[in-house]
């Protein structure tokens, strides 16, 4: 049989986007679902977790601690292994946590499941974008990201009106079901991931030439032979030399001893791609994603039935207006979708303070009138969120590091993620209880500060090559890049433009021989010397 069932080209390309889709929306159904279980009477007599705000976040937050030690192993664990068999012992841990949650009767045992769950999420996540974008052409990677990050919220509306749906009924099917049916996404993930073609990238960087070199193929539905895979073939050769020659270990790190990468800003590049992700869960959509029922019910006074409704039909309203980022990403720029959302969120979150306040106000003649009104800018901050924050912090690590620390910096930034996301989604339980109005006060002026933060501090990484950011962080050592138009310009510079092209015809004039044509075909049939590939590096320079 033909290898991935006789498929090639786009149809292969599609495969993989599904699996990898499929592996995002399972993560936001997954952050969604508990938002409606702890809120479930049955599970709350079950666990005996009524009316314990602090061990309920505990028992949701563990979860986080979960994600965050995955996402970690994933950039050791997952290097060893390559992406195929991570995503697939991520998804058996999660099949295995998942197991454990559906059928607790112990708060023991739902805690050991949300940790194992949690692990094989972030191994899960930390691998399937990367897998994405070494098995997509570059002109899709972008685009295909910020749909995986659509898809989960897909995921998560699903989740809401999975939970919503349920709670018509009573029992331990309230809230078992809904936990077991993220089994059905791990159903897909194992029926599609195995067929599959490994990343290139991965099986060049350890040494599986010949495999790579047909899978490259394979994805542009040609043959080994075709310019365009010999081409490519050879940039990720270079690409996979040059970070082995100049990558950083995390001591030399830690140690501010950045070597050859010493002068393009290596620490200040990695600190750039992890505050967005600090950022993203700061603004405190995990507030609202794992607890908007709760919101709903404690803060604004609704009933709980009316509260799901609300949270699912805000989980629509989310996944719509989220779709407009895939289209305008590039053209509006990454600084000004994360300014312009911050400063949308942070007005949303002063109206829900300022109406939470007067709800909550003793003797206050419209305390319902005030507290539906605060729903609107619910749902409103979610339109925001969608647009700006939701998929950028994801892109901005990769394009913000330099080639050789794309990797760790990708690391960082996950492992930020779910580090401030556990931090957000234990306090806030209690300080929905215990603050009242006053909590919303703090995601208030929170999403306020980014909008200077990123003004300030943050390079435009729209339309741009990791040799124009290298370039960038080579001439502009101050941390501040607001007076510098090429730094904050959502469009390529003209001089980088300019240099380009001046390479590229200063290029094309070398012309490549039969016998250099001879080595290249000889390197992909036999693995030949590195003397050979550095040849071929020649030709592609």
């Amino acid at each position: 049989m033909a290898p991935y069932f006789g498929l090639t080209g786009g149809w292969l390309t599609f495969w993989i986007s599904v699996a990898c889709s499929t592996d995002m929306t399972l993560f936001g159904y997954d952050q969604g679902v508990f938002g409606g279980v702890i809120v479930t009477d049955d599970f709350l007599q079950t666990l005996g977790l009524t009316n314990n705000a602090s061990l309920i976040g505990t028992v949701t937050a563990l979860y986080d601690v979960g994600c965050f030690f995955g996402a970690v192993a994933a950039f050791t664990l997952g290097e060893r292994l390559g992406r195929k068999k991570t995503i697939i012992l991520g998804t058996t841990v999660m099949a295995v946590g998942a197991i454990l949650q559906i059928s607790a009767y112990s708060v023991a045992q739902m805690i050991t499941g949300r940790i194992i769950a949690g692990l094989g999420n972030g191994l899960n996540t930390s691998t399937a974008p990367v897998w994405q974008s070494e098995t997509s052409q570059a002109s899709w990677r972008g685009k295909l990201v910020i749909i995986e990050m659509i898809m989960n919220i897909a995921g998560f509306s699903l989740s809401n009106w999975m939970t919503y749906g349920f709670s018509f009924t009573s029992g331990p099917i309230s809230w078992r079901f809904p936990l077991a049916f993220q089994l059905v996404f791990m159903i897909i993930l194992f029926a599609t991931v195995p067929w599959l073609p490994e990343s290139p990238r991965w099986l060049i960087a350890h040494g599986h030439d010949d495999k790579a070199v047909q899978i490259l193929a394979d994805l542009e539905a040609t043959t080994i032979d075709d310019p365009h895979v010999v081409t490519e073939f050879k940039e990720i050769l270079y690409a996979v030399e040059y970070e082995r020659e100049n990558g950083v270990g995390w001591l030399d790190i830690l140690r501010g001893r950045t070597g050859k990468q010493g002068g393009t800003g290596v620490v200040r590049r990695l600190i750039l791609g992890a505050g967005t992700q600090a950022m993203q869960q700061l603004s405190g959509i995990n507030v609202t994603s794992y607890y908007l029922p709760t919101v709903l019910i404690q803060s604004v006074g609704l009933s709980n039935k009316l509260a799901r409704l609300l949270a699912a039909c805000n989980s629509v309203s989310y996944f719509l207006f989220s779709l407009i980022s895939i289209p305008n990403i590039e053209r509006w720029g990454r600084r000004r979708l994360m300014m312009y959302a911050a400063a949308g969120q942070c007005f949303c979150y002063l109206i829900i303070t300022v109406c939470i306040r007067y709800s909550e106000l003793a003797g206050y003649k419209s305390q319902k009138q005030v507290a539906s009104a605060s729903v609107a800018f619910f749902f409103l901050y979610y339109v925001f969120f969608g647009i700006g924050w939701q998929g950028v912090p994801w892109l901005y690590p990769t394009e913000i590091n330099s080639l050789s620390m794309r990797t760790k910096g990708a690391a960082i930034g996950t492992a930020t993620n779910w580090a401030f996301n556990y931090m957000v989604v234990e306090v806030t339980p209690l300080g929905i209880q215990n603050l009242q109005w006053k909590f919303y006060i703090i995601w208030t002026l929170l999403n306020a500060s980014f909008v200077p933060i990123i003004y300030l501090f943050y390079p435009e990484t729209s339309d741009r090559t990791l040799e124009d950011m290298d370039r960038l962080f080579r001439e502009n050592h101050s941390i501040f890049v607001f007076r510098d138009k090429d730094a904050i310009s959502p469009h390529r510079p003209a001089n980088y433009i300019e240099y380009e092209q001046t390479q590229v015809r200063r290029n094309s004039s070398v012309a490549v021989t039969p016998a250099q044509r001879q080595r290249l075909a000889s390197r992909l049939a036999d693995k030949s010397s590195e003397k050979d590939a550095d040849i071929q590096h020649e030709e592609t320079v």
